[in-house]
């Protein structure tokens, strides 16, 4: 670190992406990205469009736009797009929360939350999640603060009811309540229709989980006007363009192309359910999932000794080296043969 970098950022401590090693080929289950490719017609737009790449995208994204409110059932101005879910977050962390107005999250959530905190200053509570890894919305009622849940929750794949987000929302009347629902698409119920209900609701979502696109860096916030007004605020404050024109066409093949979508998360819940059961048969403990993940631990075996032998097999899956999450090991649910790859190689390991 320079001389020259300020005390805030001196203190920030920075998100850590999971690994993306280059030595060999490895069977990537660490990061829950999709093992299928992105649907076929957004291939199609994106090479398309890529042949204006010299003219700079349209800042408001606007057949995207147009899209996403037919399908989500919404008003053009009810939604903005962004460079990932992160900016979508990074956007709600500048533009409703400050060194007066403090967040509220999980202390076991996307670890994303504490690095934006840390980086504008904002006051934190960090709520313990209960014993069985689940959120009890009765402790964000009435908090004060800007509250931040990912739901389904991130490493452990648990969520909540629509009821239970309602009971939050209502609970924080003079604060925003964002729902970061990155994984949504795997089961979980989503907030959405509850946008029309209440002002201080913001849901944020991406298209590289379900839809394909990890690499196009595409996600959106769904709120009403007023709110995505805020976030408008601060893209043109900060970057206008902050959507390519290749990732506008992806986002807009793989949201048309519903049938894929369909298809591909079929396949994944149930690889999960057949992962799930997998690792129950071996002796793991799995933490029922609503996500493309799994978390799983196995007694007497460390979390991170299955991590790095399974690394040394060729196999990547995420491991978090904190007290309650020590024991456990994240894996991303993969192709058919990809879980029977892992699987295997648990089995030579155990």
């Amino acid at each position: 670190m320079s001389k020259f970098s300020n005390q805030r950022i001196k203190k920030v401590t920075a998100y850590t992406p999971g690994e993306q090693p280059k030595d060999r080929r490895y069977v990537k289950l660490n990061t829950n990205e999709s093992p299928f490719a992105p649907s076929p017609y957004a291939l199609r737009l994106a090479r398309l469009a890529a042949a204006d790449l010299k003219l700079y995208s349209d800042p408001e994204c606007r057949e995207l736009t147009a899209a996403a409110a037919e399908a989500f059932g919404i008003e053009k101005d009810e939604i903005i797009f962004t460079n990932g879910s992160d900016e979508a977050l990074n956007f709600a962390f500048a533009a409703f929360c400050d060194e007066n107005n403090g967040a509220a999250f999980p202390d076991i959530t996307y670890g994303f939350y504490k690095v934006f905190a840390d980086l504008y200053g904002v006051p934190t509570v960090e709520i313990p999640l209960k014993d069985d890894f689940s959120v009890d919305v009765n402790d964000y009622i009435g908090v004060y603060k800007t509250v931040f849940i990912a739901n389904p929750n991130a490493p452990t794949g648990k969520a909540l009811s629509v009821g239970e987000i309602e009971k939050t929302v209502k609970g924080n009347p003079e604060n925003v309540v964002v729902i970061d629902e990155a994984y949504v698409d795997f089961g979980a119920q989503t907030a959405l229709p509850l946008i029309k209900k209440y002002d201080n609701l913001l849901i944020v979502r991406t298209f590289s989980k379900s839809r394909s696109l990890a690499g196009g860096r595409l996600g959106f916030a769904i709120g009403n006007k007023e709110l995505i007004a805020d976030l408008n605020r601060v893209k043109y404050s900060t970057n206008p363009y902050n959507v390519n024109r290749m990732s506008q066409a992806a986002g807009l093949g793989a949201l048309c192309d519903s049938e894929y979508f369909d298809y591909c998360r079929e396949k994944i819940i149930n690889n999960r359910n057949y992962l799930s059961m997998q690792l129950k048969s071996r002796g793991f403990e799995a933490v029922d999932s609503l996500a493309n993940f799994i978390f799983a631990k196995k007694a007497g075996v460390a979390g991170k000794e299955i991590y790095l032998k399974l690394k040394e097999k060729g196999v990547l899956v995420r491991h978090f080296d904190t007290p309650r999450l020590t024991d456990y090991v994240r894996i991303t649910v993969g192709s058919k043969e990809e879980l029977d790859f892992l699987l295997e190689a648990l089995e030579e390991i155990l």
